[in-house]
């Protein structure tokens, strides 16, 4: 008799490999399909999104298109870059045909940090990769609040600094 050691983990790996394959094959059909599958099920272009200390950089691998089929919106603090790729129909008679390259509408969207400033955002177009400028927002700066009393328990008359970034609150 053979002893097998449970593992937990392995079995959670075999079910999501499962469950993967499983949703992978309605979303996409079967390769035999693939010619006329291709241009119908999209694509979602690749980004990298890399953090330095000024800004956030977003870079998009969009072949084939042009700065005039991007387009860029920020819209409640999220950034999105849509578009469409359109692929050329050659329709030949007779011969073998293979289509893998994916085509269609194309969104990617991005929550961008609170305090963001929208009109800061800049974009650049270059041999089939966008690269979208993000400024770092500014830290917000805590605020100190003084409660102050008098001795009876009235409130007294107190102002704050805003040179010390302090509002007096009276209790």
């Amino acid at each position: 008799m053979t002893l097998v050691r449970f593992g937990p983990a392995r079995e959670l790996s075999t079910v999501q490999q499962q469950m993967n394959r499983l949703f992978g094959s309605l979303a996409y059909p079967p390769a035999a399909a693939a010619g006329a599958a291709a241009s119908r099920r999209g694509w979602v272009p690749a980004v990298d999104l890399v953090e330095t200390a000024d800004e956030y950089l977003l870079r998009a691998d969009l072949p084939g298109l042009g700065s005039d089929d991007v387009k860029i919106e920020v819209d409640a603090n999220v950034l999105t870059i849509s578009g469409e790729r359109h692929v050329a129909e050659a329709h030949e008679e007779g011969g073998y045909r293979k289509i893998e390259r994916a085509s269609g509408a194309f969104a990617r969207s991005l929550r961008l940090p609170r305090g963001t400033d929208p009109t800061a955002i800049s974009a650049h177009f270059a041999d089939g990769v966008l690269e979208v400028h993000i400024p770092r927002p500014e830290r917000s700066q805590p605020w100190r609040v003084a409660i102050d009393t008098d001795a009876n328990g009235a409130p007294a008359n107190v102002a704050g600094s805003e040179d010390a970034a302090e509002v007096a609150v009276a209790a």
